[in-house]
């Protein structure tokens, strides 16, 4: 009798087997898989979309320094080319900064990505200081839109210092968001919600602060070097 009892269970036990953690709603690899993927593709489309921005800013002036070449000359004679060409410099190493905190936390070295976290977020502030000097010193001269100076000049010179500030502009809240996202970045690394099995928000953010660097690479010449 007890014996039967004991053969029915099993069976019972067979036709019924317990959920397993990942049957009760755990993450396969392949979900993960597919999560990481989505994500990476997400942030790929809202970049596209930034590019799309901004071709449509550089397709503008390319078509305002057509109409006023020479003006255009003489206008960006009046930039400060060695505060373009540091700022490209500090840009530049931010990227450089970026990629080695992503190598880093994949790596498993927590610190050490988040000391180059905090280094790009200071490089980013660097160069927002230095963009804040240069626009004060144009400023300073008269030379914003709509000011008296600006207005007595040239229409092509007032179109291309109205697309200076413009586009520089934008570009810089890009830096500002930029800085923002960083920040939350380092402060989830620091919780460990960023560690070397999750890193692809911090991935993606990277991607974004690389897009932000190549805006300024081509910011830089179409501005400081065209003279």
């Amino acid at each position: 009798m007890f014996m039967t009892r004991q053969v029915i269970k099993c069976d019972e036990n067979k036709d019924h087997p317990s959920e397993s953690p990942l049957a009760k709603g755990g993450i396969t690899g392949e979900e993960e898989k597919h999560d990481y993927q989505g994500a990476k593709m997400g942030m790929w489309m809202f970049l596209f979309t930034e590019l799309l921005l901004f071709t449509g800013l550089f397709l503008l002036y390319s078509t305002f320094r057509s109409k006023y070449s020479q003006e255009f000359h003489a206008a960006s004679a009046e930039l400060n080319s060695a505060m373009g060409t540091f700022n490209t410099v500090i840009l530049l190493s931010s990227s450089l900064t970026m990629a080695l905190s992503i190598s880093a936390i994949k790596e498993g070295k927590k610190h050490l990505s988040i000391m180059f976290q905090r280094l790009t977020i200071f490089l980013g502030l660097f160069f927002l200081v230095n963009k804040y000097f240069e626009w004060s010193a144009k400023i300073h001269h008269g030379i914003y839109p709509n000011s008296p100076e600006l207005l007595q000049r040239g229409k092509g010179e007032t179109i291309f210092f109205g697309l200076y500030y413009l586009l520089t502009g934008i570009h810089g809240l890009h830096v500002i968001a930029g800085i923002i996202l960083l920040t939350v970045m380092m402060v989830l690394t620091k919780k460990d919600r960023i560690n070397r099995e999750v890193f692809i928000k911090l991935e993606n953010s990277g991607l974004y602060w690389h897009l932000v660097d190549i805006i300024w690479v081509y910011l830089f010449p179409v501005f400081y070097l065209i003279s």
